[in-house]
């Protein structure tokens, strides 16, 4: 849960590097809030809600920002530019190609997003 707050907190970062314990970290609590808003939402509605409701989407507006900084700091962290994420929009291929671009280890020592936040843990 620290690693959501952490994102949180930094939402507008996008010039540095996030490691895959706070990226994966963020995008499962994130998952877990959407699951149970859309849950309230559909309850609330009497089932006739078939996807994003009000609690959900107000969520889900809300940490736009900071998903995608997160997103952009992890992919910085594999040494890639942020404009990677736009791969994302590429339906199902693109999807996979981001998730295996999250899954890389670090890349070691500093690089031009900063240097190693494993290092900062160690």
């Amino acid at each position: 849960m620290a690693w959501y707050f952490k994102v949180l907190m930094n939402y507008v970062g996008f010039g540095s590097r996030a490691r895959r314990r706070e990226f994966w970290g963020f995008a499962l609590v994130h998952a877990v809030i959407i699951v149970l808003l859309v849950m309230v939402d559909s309850f609330l509605s009497g089932g006739a809600n078939d996807g994003y409701g009000v609690l959900s989407g107000l969520y889900w507006l809300a940490t736009l920002l900071p998903t995608l900084a997160v997103g952009v700091r992890r992919l910085h962290d594999t040494g890639r530019s942020g404009l990677w994420i736009l791969v994302g929009l590429v339906p199902i291929l693109g999807w996979i190609v981001l998730v295996f671009l999250y899954l890389m280890d670090s890349e070691p020592g500093t690089n031009p997003y900063g240097p190693n936040p494993k290092l900062e843990y160690a």
